[in-house]
């Protein structure tokens, strides 16, 4: 009977824990994250820049820095590369 309440009380406890969803865009290849004062608020991620410059743009001046979002999807190699051309003579 013990071990039941206590797998039971394990099982609640693990379900009561909020789980976090992806706070990175994976469409944009520039994050900023916003830090809050010491009023509270927390911090949060703001994954929508093309480019360093428009975001520190926005950042200045803000509890804030730029980065790079580790989940943005690389270029793909252009189609030439790995490909040796034969010249001829």
């Amino acid at each position: 009977m013990r071990v039941l309440a206590w797998s039971i009380l394990v099982c609640a406890t693990i379900l009561s824990i909020p789980a976090k969803a992806q706070t990175y865009d994976p469409r944009f290849p520039v994050c900023m994250k916003l830090y809050a004062g010491p009023l509270g608020g927390g911090e949060w991620i703001d994954c929508s820049y093309t480019s360093l410059p428009q975001c520190q743009a926005t950042a200045s001046g803000r509890p804030a820095m730029c980065v790079i979002n580790p989940w943005f999807p690389p270029a793909p190699p252009p189609e030439w590369a790995g490909r040796r051309h034969r010249r001829a003579y």
